[in-house]
């Protein structure tokens, strides 16, 4: 499956604004390459393709709230929604230092293409503070994700921008920004988010998601290219609830986790790492550093070691063109937004690699998100044996859709559920029209 080029197709007459520019560096740039690139496939509903490449809404929001020590601190947030055409807006909320309004876009953006890709009734959003969470203490953590829900709650809303836990965030996150939604509205609305405790109306299942989902394609794609699970080697980059859940069940498949990359360093065991061992480690120490039962290694080396699968799922823009060539791999699956740079996918595509994309390796997690938004509206609460079963058969259907579109087309799998994706936002946004 080859990929393809980015298309040379006019732009539209009205420019682009400075921030929405493909020229913009950043993530919001890299989406803008790959809409580019699935445009000729879009047939007739091309002529819409600008709606993909602006957002509908995007609110920056200034966050102040009292420190601990009585002085006043302020902090930027957003709330983004890409689309809206297929349903509510659906995506996460991330408090991160490096968060910016790009980043955000694209993740908004990203999720437009996840929730059609898995066919969900949801439109794409995304939100987030710049904030580095460990500096705070709990009390201003709670001040802060109250402030921030306060400020989003003019356009987020059961039926209109559900949120749900990123990087950085949680199940008390969400129960506080469920609460503060609440009070304002003077009613109980515990579907105005999800990944929610499930005390609150939160779903089984629900934390466990991503990494399932992640599993769960991986599954079959290596099916799809012979790999034995059982027989294979797994690299893992993100020791969390995508990357430790995901290792996990490859681990317990039998399939050898020979490598994990956190942000505290890089453990390696060429006989394969205690991976039950290694999750109480970092639960106990907040990183895999540290970890005995392991050698240590320099974090580029990371990207070179030995192993059939490579599960990026951490942060975006980590595989380059700069580190693509020592990748050894005979797949990635991308259980983080945005991993791969479009040139590093051109590289692992000419060595022969496979490249399971995010928009659809990581919509696991929306997936349940969905299910809980669901069992919030009617008040009834399935099991977690309905729910994983639920999952798994949607994950496998939404996988063999685009492989079909893949080998239809002869493209890769990202373009490929862009494809898929894309056509169904773009004929929503035709059925519905324009108003007034």
């Amino acid at each position: 499956m080859a990929n393809t080029p980015a298309s040379n197709t006019a732009t539209s007459s009205h420019a682009l604004p400075s921030y929405l520019n493909p020229e913009h560096l950043g993530a919001w740039g890299i989406y803008l390459q790959q809409v580019d690139r699935v445009t000729p496939y879009l047939g007739s509903l091309s002529r819409w393709v600008e709606t993909l490449k602006r957002p509908k809404r995007a609110l920056i929001v200034d966050v102040p709230i009292e420190l601990d020590n009585g002085t006043m601190a302020h902090f930027e947030g957003y709330r983004v929604q890409h689309n809206t055409s297929r349903g509510p807006g659906k995506g996460g909320v991330r408090f991160h230092q490096d968060v910016t309004l790009s980043e955000v876009m694209a993740l908004s953006a990203w999720m437009s293409i996840k929730n059609a890709a898995v066919n969900l009734p949801f439109g794409g959003a995304k939100g987030g503070i710049r904030v580095d969470p460990k500096t705070l203490s709990r009390g201003e953590l709670e001040r802060l994700t109250r402030r921030y829900t306060s400020e989003i709650g003019i356009i987020i809303g059961p039926t209109k921008d559900i949120p749900a836990p990123d990087v950085n965030t949680n199940e008390q996150i969400m129960a506080w920004m469920m609460d503060t939604y609440s009070m304002n509205e003077g009613a109980t609305a515990s579907g105005v988010v999800t990944g929610k405790p499930v005390a609150l109306g939160g779903s089984l299942g629900r934390r466990e998601a991503t990494g399932r989902g992640v599993y769960t394609v991986g599954q079959e794609a290596a099916q799809h290219i012979g790999l034995d699970i059982g027989q294979a080697r797994i690299a893992v980059q993100g020791f969390g609830n995508v990357g430790g859940i995901a290792a996990k069940l490859f681990a317990q498949a039998g399939a050898t986790v020979v490598a994990v990359q956190d942000h505290g360093g890089t453990v390696y065991k060429a006989a394969g790492l205690d991976v039950p061992a290694l999750l109480h480690h970092v639960s106990a120490h907040g990183s895999v550093q540290g970890f005995e039962d392991g050698d240590t290694l320099p974090d580029a080396q990371f990207w070179g070691v030995d192993c059939d699968i490579l599960i990026p799922a951490a942060l975006e823009q980590q595989i380059t063109a700069a580190n693509a060539h020592l990748i050894q791999a005979r797949m990635v699956i991308e259980g983080a937004n945005g991993p791969t740079t479009p040139e590093a996918d051109d590289i692992l595509h000419e060595r022969g690699i496979l490249v399971v994309p995010d928009v659809i390796a990581n919509a696991g997690g929306v997936t349940v998100s969905y299910f809980e938004w669901v069992q919030d509206f009617s008040s009834f609460f399935w099991s977690e044996d309905e729910i994983n079963a639920r999952l798994v058969r949607i994950m496998r259907e939404a996988f063999a859709a685009i492989w079909q579109v893949a080998d239809e087309h002869r493209v890769s799998l990202r373009t490929a559920t862009f494809i898929v994706a894309c056509t169904r936002i773009l004929q929503a946004r035709e059925l519905r029209g324009l108003y007034p």
